[in-house]
């Protein structure tokens, strides 16, 4: 007698579990966690069972017409639980070869090569550019059209040399795909020649003259505090601006006033020792109150184990009106120009700048001989850039850390 749709509503566990039989090897099974449609079948001489859906979701009429796509696959010849298992894994690895999951299986492949700053950068642009439009689309299914199409949206915000980079790194992980067996075909490298050219310029550096004006607008624009001690730091210690985004608290020696940048976050791969002026010392004291329980001097705000976006002393200065005018990056600049114009041994300057030295020798002697003459010089810029902003808009008590 078939099973009805009262009788299906009304079980209730009793105790142990029972079955409740329809027709043609479909039965209900009533359990203490629900009520769940089982087919019972025979395939290869053994007797099986499929599993076709939770009651009430999967209706009396829907797992019968499951039932009876199930019968037609045993009739020509198929296991029905078979093909289950073979669509799940056939998910699972369309899920495991989106290009998403294979650019962060990259990713993870390529850190003990690369620097935590270039690490970083690396997921953020594809997190940014790539992953919105292409993440879900598995490795093999992907063409060149589909990157140029996400490119163009990076170029149509004037990033042309980013667009560049992403489709550098989209190579690399449509060759790693190669690699491990998850695509057959590279269609980035389709796309030579597709992307504007890049124009090669130096980056834009705040002229001296204009200094007072750069500093009124940092302390009126409405900054996250720490922001606006990035910039601070970023100039009075003439490191770059990844430099300071990634600096940690256990990096400063307060009472020696240096901060020592390991090497694997030095451009050069060298340590540089940075010697602090009385007024970052004053900067670390007023940042220490804001993120001194972090690791980070500068964290994000989202996840306080990474750093600040790349990008956001970038859009600070923006807000300011300096798009186009002036970056972070251009503050080495400066107080490079500076310095030379004030007479400071330019050999000190190229030091302090940690640029490099391709003569070992003299690297090192350049490392202990230079430090006093370092101090002297990031003493000096520092004394230069509190006398450019007025006592009325100064945005940090450099008189704290005296």
């Amino acid at each position: 007698m078939p099973l009805s749709d009262t009788a299906a509503r009304q079980a209730k566990f009793s105790g142990k579990p029972q079955k409740l039989s329809d027709e043609k090897g479909l039965f209900l099974l009533v359990n203490q966690s629900g009520k769940y449609w089982r087919l019972k079948y025979r395939h290869g001489g053994k007797e099986k069972t499929l599993a076709l859906g939770v009651y009430p979701e999967v209706s009396l009429k829907e797992a019968r017409s499951k039932r009876d796509d199930a019968r037609r696959l045993i009739a020509e010849g198929i296991d029905p639980g078979l093909v289950r298992k073979q669509s799940k894994v056939a998910s699972r690895l369309a899920s495991e070869s989106s290009f998403e999951a294979l650019a962060r299986e990259w990713h993870q492949s390529q850190l003990a090569r690369w620097s935590q700053g270039h690490a970083t950068r690396v997921i953020e642009s594809l997190e940014v550019d790539a992953f919105p439009d292409l993440g879900l689309v598995p490795v093999a299914e992907l063409t060149a059209p589909m990157i140029l199409d996400a490119l163009r949206k990076v170029e149509k915000r004037g990033a042309t040399e980013t667009a560049g980079r992403v489709l550098q790194r989209i190579s690399a992980i449509m060759r790693y795909a190669i690699q491990t067996g998850r695509a057959s075909y590279n269609p980035a490298q389709d796309l030579k020649g597709a992307l504007k050219a890049a124009k090669k310029e130096h980056r834009p550096a705040l002229p001296r003259a204009e200094l007072p004006e750069f500093y009124r607008r940092l302390a009126v624009e409405p900054l996250n505090p720490a922001t606006r001690l990035a910039f601070h730091l970023l100039m009075l210690t003439m490191t770059r601006p990844g430099e300071v985004r990634f600096a940690r608290w256990d990096e400063f020696d307060l009472e020696r006033a240096e901060w020592r940048i390991p090497a694997e976050r030095m451009k050069m791969r060298s340590e540089h020792i940075v010697p602090l002026s009385r007024q970052a010392l004053a900067v670390l004291d007023e940042l220490h109150q804001v993120t001194g329980h972090c690791e980070l001097l500068f964290p994000s705000e989202r996840n306080l184990t990474n750093p600040m976006s790349e990008n956001t002393l970038s859009y600070a200065m923006g807000r300011m009106g300096y798009k186009g005018i002036a970056c972070p990056h251009g503050f080495r600049a400066l107080a490079s120009t500076t310095l030379n114009e004030e007479g400071f041994d330019p050999d000190v300057i190229e030091r302090q700048l940690a640029h490099a030295e391709r003569n070992k020798v003299r690297a090192a002697y350049h490392r202990a001989e230079y430090l006093d003459d370092r101090r002297k010089l990031l003493q000096w810029l520092a004394d230069f850039y509190e006398s450019q902003q007025g006592g009325n808009v100064r945005p940090v008590n450099f008189n704290r850390a005296v």
